[in-house]
């Protein structure tokens, strides 16, 4: 057999870990093996916004898939409030047993009821997976029982009391609730093979430090970054504009909690300068969104540091445009377009003087009027300049942001895990858009020295964010800092896709036509099945089964908006996880599972909370609003992974070939 050189160094590679032609036989038959179980279940979530416990629901229930899964082992033989009551466990195993114990039933009775029950579902869940893949998410503590129990044994005659026995034991020991736990988390460990996540972790919810925390410890995920992602990884290398976007959305929004004690950031010198400079400002046009958490003192101070880092925000955002007017957003510099009228009737460009009676803007050509005129920070001479104590109070927020390890380990696991798309299992993931034109073709976005469009525009912007986290060179690191800024909130970012973020606008002027954010003509063309085909031939993705799944712009399904679009080649799957959006889209997000049998895109209500449903066995209410089946039982041969398979396989044959030929020589066997 003829091998090029690369080739033959390749295989002798490979027979180091394949030793024999018996080696390389039996890992072929696993292989093949592998590739005629059924795929297994995807579950995609997007636009998270911070929403943990919504998230950790839906994460212990798989979409539905876990209550699936009991319906399909117990059938009628089961009522729905014991189904319920099954599921609730599976989801909080740890807190049900406490309320089981306290409710003064029979528990010894209940364990064992409830530990054969367990053991059932293990049983179907496992079930599409080889005995090596079950063997390694198995708790160590309990491996080598639950293996016994769940696998069959066709050479045990007396079936029923080889398992009592063991059940029996387990009992005797003491062991029960722990033993509940462990199969209770592998259940929900087994019914979802992979997550995905569509961006949007970060912002407007309390928790997304707890939502990091749980994505680090679970078993298989990939993230598409969001815009809400992208600024936070800006503001962990110290970017100041990215930064100051980041507090400003953690004060508006009445979650400093996360600052200060998720990651402990000390927001100290801020609200020190807040005070100093706003005491007698009542800072109105900054109130919390959402219920206040705090009291009327600490809700106050956080209206005045809310003002203070927003100002900073547009001066930060302002020197990063001066910096790249490659960017084009010169027409986000709005602080020098500002005039004052002043008691004694003076009117200059700019101004800080905050005893003025009036202020305008002139904006595309309009003049508006400030709804707030005190700006004494805000230098005539330039306006883009921080004053000495912003420039301090800045620097030392950059010092806690990028000195802070829990951080930058959530931020490692973003980089690690993340990028702005994924080609999965002949579909395409992102978070945003694919900037367009009017007339549906691809816009030409310039990046610095380069012009770029389409899949090109997204992994050279891909290649920019990863250049600031790990760039030696000072200039390519800053290069990839702002372009992080850029991602969050240029026009022609594929991570937001809106004509402008009308901040300023939304704080200062009263005019609401001025806070439109026109989105790009994408959002419109998506439901197009010729620009669906379109962006999934860019990504070299062809067929009908291939599509695009899509987060970012919230469904509103109140008014009927429908998630599935471009003849179901498209699926926007945020419906408004966040409590902020609940109102504005009627429901409380959608989720994606994607199993052996076809697609599943469910909606659900809002979650009230983890206390409401492990007290009362409640689910978040949820239903399917679109399904696709698939012709056929879809296997891990039709896979990624199988893909993987049958290339491992050909090298194999290729290796037992140069055994049998001579060309390389089997390992002895000790």
């Amino acid at each position: 057999m003829e091998l090029d050189k690369n080739k033959l160094h390749y295989l002798e590679q490979l027979s180091e870990t394949f030793k024999s032609v018996s080696q390389a036989s039996t890992e072929i038959i696993n292989l093949q093996a592998i590739m005629h179980l059924p795929k297994g279940t995807e579950h995609f979530l997007s636009d998270i916004h911070g929403e943990y416990e919504a998230f950790n629901h839906v994460l212990k229930n798989g979409s539905g898939a876990v209550r699936k899964k009991i319906d399909d082992v117990f059938g009628h033989t089961l009522e729905t409030p014991e189904k319920r009551a099954l599921a609730t466990l599976i989801y909080y195993p740890r807190e049900r047993l406490e309320m089981e114990k306290e409710s003064g039933k029979d528990m010894n009775n209940w364990y064992k009821v409830t530990l054969y029950r367990l053991i059932d579902v293990c049983k179907t869940v496992s079930s599409k997976y080889t005995r090596s893949k079950v063997r390694k998410a198995l708790p160590k503590e309990y491996a080598y029982v639950i293996e016994e129990l769940i696998t069959e044994k066709p050479e045990v005659l007396n079936k029923e009391a080889y398992y009592d026995s063991i059940i029996n034991t387990i009992l005797m020991l003491d062991c029960a609730d722990d033993f509940i736990i462990a199969l209770s988390e592998l259940i929900q460990r087994l019914v979802i093979d992979h997550l995905h996540v569509i961006g949007d972790i970060y912002d407007r919810g309390p928790g997304p430090h707890f939502i990091m925390d749980t994505l680090m410890n679970y078993h298989s995920v990939d993230i598409q970054w969001g815009n809400h992602d992208v600024v936070w990884m800006g503001a962990s290398l110290g970017s100041y504009a990215c930064m100051a976007n980041v507090i400003r959305n953690s004060l508006r929004y009445g979650n400093l909690d996360i600052l200060e004690d998720g990651y402990g950031i000390n927001m100290v010198p801020l609200a020190t300068y807040a005070m100093e400079v706003y005491r007698n400002d009542l800072c109105e046009a900054f109130a919390i969104k959402g219920e206040s958490k705090r009291g009327e003192y600490e809700t106050k101070l956080a209206m005045k540091m809310q003002k203070a880092i927003t100002i900073m925000q547009f001066k930060a955002e302002g020197q990063v445009i001066r910096r790249r007017p490659e960017f084009g957003l010169d027409d986000r510099l709005l602080l020098d377009k500002i005039r004052f009228e002043t008691a004694t009737g003076d009117c200059s460009v700019t101004g800080a003087d905050s005893a003025a009676l009036k202020a305008t803007i002139e904006i595309d050509g309009k003049l508006y009027e400030l709804k707030d005129t005190n700006l004494p920070s805000v230098n005539p001479a330039d306006p883009y300049a921080f004053s000495e104590r912003e420039q301090e109070v800045m620097a030392h927020l950059a010092r806690s942001f990028k000195n802070c390890e829990k951080l930058k380990s959530h931020m490692r696991f973003l980089l690690k895990k993340g990028s702005l798309y994924k080609i999965y299992n002949n579909n395409l993931l992102y978070h945003g858009c694919i900037p367009m034109n009017e007339d549906g073709s691809f816009r030409e976005v310039k990046v610095y020295d380069g012009v770029y469009k389409g899949r090109e525009l997204y992994d050279v912007l891909e290649s920019y964010v990863r250049k600031a986290f790990v760039a030696t060179d000072a200039d390519a690191k800053l290069k990839g800092m702002d372009i992080l800024w850029y991602l969050w909130c240029a026009p022609d970012s594929p991570l937001f896709g809106r004509s402008k973020m009308a901040t300023f606008e939304r704080y200062f002027l009263s005019d609401k036509e001025t806070y439109k954010e026109v989105k790009n003509p994408y959002y419109r063309l998506l439901a197009n099945v010729e620009t669906a085909d379109k962006i999934l031939k860019e990504f070299s993705l062809h067929g009908e089964m291939s599509k695009i799944i899509n987060g970012h712009v919230p469904v509103h399904a109140i008014e009927g908006e429908n998630p599935v679009k471009a003849g179901g080649k498209v699926i926007i799957i945020d419906g408004g996880l966040s409590k902020a959006y609940h109102k504005e889209t009627g429901i409380a997000g959608y989720t994606l599972t994607y199993n052996s049998y076809g697609l599943s895109l469910t909606s659900h209500e809002p979650f009230t909370s983890t206390e409401y449903a492990i007290a009362n066995e409640r689910d978040i209410d949820s239903r399917q609003v679109a399904v696709e089946h698939s012709g056929h039982r879809i296997l891990v041969g039709d896979t990624d992974i199988g893909r993987k398979c049958d290339d491992r396989i050909m090298e194999l044959i290729e290796l037992i070939q140069c055994y049998r030929d001579g060309t390389i020589i089997e390992k002895t066997e000790k």
